[in-house]
């Protein structure tokens, strides 16, 4: 079961790291463009070349189109795909000051509250979600410049947010057995071997 849900996580942060890049490359693209077009529009360019400026600014040139509603939806997709990865790997930002001198026990009943709360807090994102693209769904919202439904950014973003509560809910499980049995199923470097 672990397996299946690493290889589940480790896909999805690969698919959000792959649209994260794509959108960088669209914003370098996109500024390169803009510089372009304010360049070509110049004075400069208006009095040495202005046959040579019309066909370029013809072709194109320029900021891509909806850029921003593009880099919105993806980022937002990235985030949601990154969350399982970091749930089942313990990669969430932790201060262990305190809890370094505890003992084990109260290390383990720690992490298996602060697992089940997670799992339910993920739920609840995946539901409201849900609810949401559901309501953008029936209000046949679009986005200002594309005109794409803004449905179909909260559905991309949906799949993240399933896939990380099913990982919340698997890794709550792992803590509330591994609290009640004092055995550490899944190593991951936070948990304390005393």
């Amino acid at each position: 079961m672990h397996k299946t849900m690493m290889a589940l996580a480790r896909f999805m942060a690969i698919l959000g790291g792959v649209i994260l890049t794509a959108l960088v490359i669209l914003t370098c693209v996109s500024i390169a463009g803009r510089l372009l077009n304010g360049f070509l529009h110049g004075d400069f360019m208006e009095s040495v070349a202005p046959g040579f400026a019309q066909w370029a600014l013809d072709l194109g040139i320029g900021p891509v189109t909806g850029d921003f509603e593009l880099v919105e939806a993806g980022v937002a997709f990235a985030i949601f795909a990154f969350i399982p990865l970091c749930q089942i790997t313990a990669g969430h930002a932790s201060v262990d000051i305190f809890t370094d001198r505890m003992p084990a026990s109260v290390n383990r009943f720690l992490r298996m509250v602060t697992e089940t709360v997670f799992a339910a807090v993920l739920i609840l994102i995946a539901w409201k979600l849900f609810d949401g693209m559901m309501a953008k769904k029936s209000y046949n919202e679009t986005s200002f410049l594309l005109q794409f439904p803004i449905w179909w950014s909260y559905a991309a973003s949906l799949v993240g947010a399933v896939l990380a509560a099913i990982v919340g809910v698997y890794m709550a499980a792992i803590r509330i057995y591994e609290f009640f049995t004092g055995r550490i199923l899944i190593w991951d470097g936070v948990e304390s071997q005393a």
